[in-house]
């Protein structure tokens, strides 16, 4: 049993791996089916001729679409598989002059596929390459000699200009230009560039001091102000405070009590505040009337 179940797997093996893929590679030498990948296209030539494009994906009989011929197709003619997946490109820098003399860099970014795979093999070498130089010397071309204001702010209708002019030449070429845009507009002179630089940094400096100067006026008004309203204020209150005692005092004297304690308390209070040595008599004492005896008439030592 072992044996056996041994010589089914080496004979499964020799079917699947081994004779399936000669027999199939065998059948495509001969034309008679072929595989078109996604985002492909195939272009047969026969003798010079182009004989059949096949662009849909997928598996097809040759024999149904190029007819008895796809059979010596493979041995005296040529198959042409050719990527027709959209592309892109960055052009780095294009030297532009502005209108005022401004040494400019432009970069350029587009998009290209192809569009006719017969054009596109047989009307142009290197369409790639005569794309790329065609859209560098379009920006050249085009966009030189503009106000410098608008070759930094106006992208748009500078990347419309350059997709115009490059379109109709693509075309005939078999590969056709996509989206354009003008992502990066610079200085190319570095002397030019430090100069900008440095007088933005003394504009922002400026900006900033007088930005500084203005928060240091607008502190000083305010302070000025509330010492203002303060020193009013003040003057306000010194000037009804004898008013206000006044009512006071002669609210209290309505009541001869009242005005009696108040005072009383108020002249010991300062005799408290003063720091005067206090001597306290007992009531009823004969110590006050013992010492002015004692003491000695004028005049005497």
């Amino acid at each position: 049993m072992i044996w056996l179940s041994l010589s089914v797997a080496g004979v499964t093996f020799l079917l699947l791996f081994i004779l399936v893929p000669l027999f199939l590679g065998f059948v495509r030498l001969f034309g008679i089916y072929t595989i078109v990948r996604e985002g492909t296209c195939h272009v047969y030539t026969l003798f010079g001729k182009v004989v059949g494009v096949i662009r849909e994906p997928g598996l097809h009989i040759l024999l149904v679409e190029l007819g008895p011929q796809a059979v010596i197709i493979n041995f005296f003619g040529r198959c042409d598989v050719l990527d027709m997946r959209l592309d892109q490109r960055y052009l780095r820098s294009q030297p532009v002059n502005s209108e005022e003399g401004a040494p400019m860099g432009i970069g350029v970014w587009y998009e290209m596929g192809i569009s006719d795979p017969i054009s596109y093999l047989f009307k142009n070498a290197d369409p790639q390459g005569s794309l790329a130089a065609n859209v560098s010397n379009t920006v050249v071309r085009t966009l030189s000699n503009m106000p410098l204001a608008d070759m930094l702010e106006n992208r748009h209708p500078m990347s419309q200009v350059v997709r115009s002019e490059v379109t109709p030449k693509s075309q005939e070429w078999g590969y056709q230009l996509g989206s354009v845009y003008i992502r990066k507009v610079h200085f190319r002179d570095v002397g030019m560039i430090r100069q900008i630089e440095a007088k933005v940094v003394n504009r922002l400096r400026q900006v900033t001091s007088a930005i500084s100067q203005d928060g240091v006026n607008q502190v000083s008004i305010i302070t000025s102000t509330a010492e203002r309203r303060a020193a009013i204020e003040f003057a306000r209150a010194q000037a009804i405070r004898p008013q206000i005692l006044g009512q006071a005092l002669r609210e209290i004297s309505a009541d001869p009590q009242i005005a009696n304690t108040l005072f009383t308390i108020l002249e010991l209070q300062n005799i408290t505040e003063s720091g005067a040595e206090i001597t306290l008599i007992p009531p009823k004492s004969h110590l006050l009337r013992e010492l002015l005896v004692t003491e000695p008439p004028p005049g005497k030592g």
